[in-house]
């Protein structure tokens, strides 16, 4: 699997719905039970500006993956991280580098390829998110859902719950479309619905 390539089709996904998001969306409450909107995407340009610092071996510090500033401009913050995120992910041997990740735990790292992985999930899931909380559409493709897939099904049960990187798996019917399943997988409820303002 090309993981770069799929992790930048991740990144447009959201950038397409993070484009889409309005003032009056910032004090929405999302499905990420701890973030209104404006959480949400300071959340996913800190993500981004927290692994391109990982993937150049300065990830360690929790302050490089909450720095993140949406400023007056969320949709050109979030792309402006993800060029930074992007730049960084296409560096010569990124995918054997270790990649710091203390939110999974103090000292713990990963190979890039692993982390990239991550990001990916990440990304596509997020981007879920943004997209059911302000009613527009979510299309990842069939290639990237089916990579997103892989990825999630093998992120352990352990570690995951409030607070930590991921959350518990939901239960889904084994027919449910590929999307839902993902979903359910990152602990995401497919039918989720925002509520009143």
């Amino acid at each position: 699997m090309d993981i770069q390539r799929l992790d930048r089709q991740a990144l447009s996904l959201t950038g397409a719905v993070v484009s889409r998001v309005k003032t009056d969306h910032m004090r929405l409450a999302t499905p990420c039970a701890d973030w209104t909107m404006y959480g949400l995407l300071r959340h996913l340009i800190s993500q981004n500006e927290g692994f391109a610092a990982s993937a150049r071996g300065m990830g360690e510090p929790w302050s490089v993956w909450r720095d993140g500033d949406i400023g007056n401009d969320p949709a050109g913050a979030y792309e402006a991280s993800a060029d930074e995120v992007t730049t960084a992910f296409a560096e010569d041997d990124v995918l054997e580098r270790r990649f710091a990740l203390p939110e999974v735990g103090e000292g713990f790292g990963v190979p890039g390829r692993i982390a990239i992985g991550f990001h990916l999930i990440d990304y596509v899931v997020h981007a879920w998110d943004v997209a059911v909380t302000i009613g527009a559409p979510w299309e990842p493709s069939d290639e990237l859902t089916t990579a997103a897939l892989r990825i999630a099904g093998l992120v352990p049960d352990e570690g995951r719950g409030p607070g930590a990187a991921f959350r518990r798996r939901n239960a889904v019917p084994d027919d449910a479309p590929p999307g839902h399943r993902l979903l359910a997988l990152l602990g995401r409820d497919p039918s989720w619905m925002p509520g009143p303002c």
